[in-house]
């Protein structure tokens, strides 16, 4: 799933490009994935994009007249732009922006599950859309103090994802960032110390802002449909840990994988299944 360092540079580099040019016509072949009928999606001819944005995990397309398109990305995902137009046999767009110039904004997913959404709003709704005034403050670039964020019985790893509680990081990045800050993903939130509170704050900042420093160095458009993500931990159980040496765990869920290292965040403890997880503390 697209998270914050990797929704922000689509943002930047979709939105340096398409900010003046105006909009030739809009339609969404996914039918599904359009939430929303007033103003209708032909609004947006002949207008021009003034840019795109972020928020959260969600992109936000804005035009000139007051009318935005609120984006969520959702697993599987990926808004690019191309030189090219989509031709009639592509099955895979659920959303096409035409541009004047022959370009076109496409949002297109990957997978069985179509989950993607867009909606068209005015004026104000896109602060006051529920998908929006839900999220919790900015994971970056400069977020709460952790000691007033994170409170109640619940895990890191469950109130780091929690966009309700703060705002962009999923499953990539929070193995990162608590690996970053040798905490258990199972420590409670309400078990944290002031230090490990700072802590945990400053490894938020310092690792979704070093992948959005390396995504300014690597990634250019055309967008790749996968970035290279400078993933330390996740997604490399078996392989010894960056730091100590010790060979990273994962544990594995129905529909994806924690990961962790033993030696650095749980005291040398190993969990092997989810059942197991009150041992880590």
């Amino acid at each position: 799933m697209p998270e914050l360092p990797e929704v922000e540079i689509v943002a930047r580099r979709i939105g340096a490009a398409v900010a003046g040019v105006r909009v030739e016509s809009a339609t969404a072949p996914g039918i599904n994935a359009l939430r929303t009928f007033d103003p209708p999606l032909p609004a947006l001819e002949g207008r021009a994009l003034a840019g795109v944005r972020r928020r959260g995990k969600l992109l936000v397309v804005d035009a000139e007249g007051g009318l935005s398109l609120l984006v969520h990305l959702m697993s599987a995902g990926r808004l690019q732009l191309h030189d090219r137009r989509a031709g009639p046999r592509d099955r895979t767009s659920r959303l096409l922006v035409r541009l004047e110039g022959g370009g076109e904004l496409r949002l297109r997913e990957f997978g069985t599950r179509q989950r993607a959404w867009v909606k068209l709003l005015a004026g104000d709704a896109v602060d006051e859309d529920e998908a929006v005034a839900s999220l919790g403050p900015e994971a970056w670039p400069d977020p709460p103090p952790f000691e007033d964020l994170l409170e109640g019985p619940r895990p890191l790893y469950t109130l780091l994802r929690d966009q309700h509680t703060i705002a962009g990081i999923g499953r990539s990045w929070v193995d990162e960032i608590l690996w970053t800050a040798q905490l258990s993903p199972f420590k409670r939130a309400d078990d944290l110390t002031p230090l490990e509170a700072r802590r945990l704050r400053e490894a938020t900042v310092e690792r979704l802002g070093g992948a959005l420093a390396h995504y300014e160095e690597t990634v250019a458009l055309p967008i790749p449909d996968k970035l290279p993500m400078p993933l330390e931990v996740h997604r490399r159980e078996g392989e010894p840990c960056p730091r100590c040496g010790a060979t990273l765990e994962a544990v594995h869920y129905e529909d994806y994988v924690m990961a962790y290292c033993p030696a650095c965040q749980t005291e040398g403890r190993v969990l092997k299944d989810r059942r197991l997880s009150r041992l880590l503390k």
